[in-house]
């Protein structure tokens, strides 16, 4: 239809990684991200309590800012209260918050169930290639990879991402790998260059996307040509 602007879905999906509102409140208003994950790490970092009131507090405040998906993490052990704590948290915005849970045997029996109830999930806590088939064969939305801790031991966290992704790929799965524990911008470079799509990522790694010196001394150039003093 002319005159008609149709902004269409975008394959990239970044994701703030933080339970912190006042970094929420600094990044959420710029488009750049998706939504949010957390953790129960993160909300310690954050001075949050783990709970399904502080949570829903969380989320709340998160929607608000413009998130389009939060990721909240159940807790519990068994798989059975995995689940109950993931419907909870799930109840919290239906189809808004993804539950996350560990690639583990009682979270894949959680995942399992969740899934079949129609709750998006994320499967956390992946180290191996070989995990990519878990979280395709459950159905899963996204799996977390932890390409930081991966590199920590003492494998190629790239290549072994790179593998994940030839295998959805190959396996034809809408799985969307969520890369955690990225620790420089280059990563992302490496890894969007093979096919990922999806990245959670910190502040400063957020900073890092606009650390470029010749395109922050162009843009200061541009404001003093317009404002004649150059």
């Amino acid at each position: 239809m002319a005159g008609c602007f149709v902004r269409t879905a975008l394959s990239l999906r970044l994701f703030l990684d933080s339970a912190d509102p006042e970094a929420w409140r600094q990044w959420l208003p710029t488009g750049l991200f998706h939504g949010v994950t957390t953790n129960p790490t993160l909300l310690q970092r954050a001075g949050q309590p783990c709970s399904l009131a502080g949570l829903a507090q969380l989320t709340a405040q998160a929607l608000e800012l413009g998130a389009r998906e939060v990721q909240l993490q159940a807790w519990g052990g068994s798989g059975d209260a995995m689940q109950d704590c993931g419907q909870a948290l799930a109840a919290i915005a239906p189809s808004r918050v993804v539950v996350k849970l560990p690639v583990t045997r009682e979270g894949s029996l959680a995942a399992h169930r969740l899934i079949s109830a129609e709750i998006p999930v994320t499967l956390t806590a992946c180290y191996e290639p070989s995990q990519v088939l878990v979280a395709a064969a459950l159905g899963a939305t996204y799996l977390a990879p932890y390409l930081g801790r991966i590199n920590d031991l003492g494998r190629d966290g790239l290549s072994d991402l790179r593998t994940m992704q030839r295998c959805v790929d190959g396996l034809g799965s809408p799985l969307r790998l969520l890369v955690a524990s990225v620790r420089q911008v280059s990563d992302l470079i490496v890894l969007a260059s093979a096919g990922l799509t999806t990245f959670t990522i910190s502040e400063t790694i957020a900073t890092g996307l606009f650390s470029a010196e010749a395109t922050n001394r162009a843009a200061l150039m541009f404001e003093q040509q317009a404002s004649g003093l150059v």
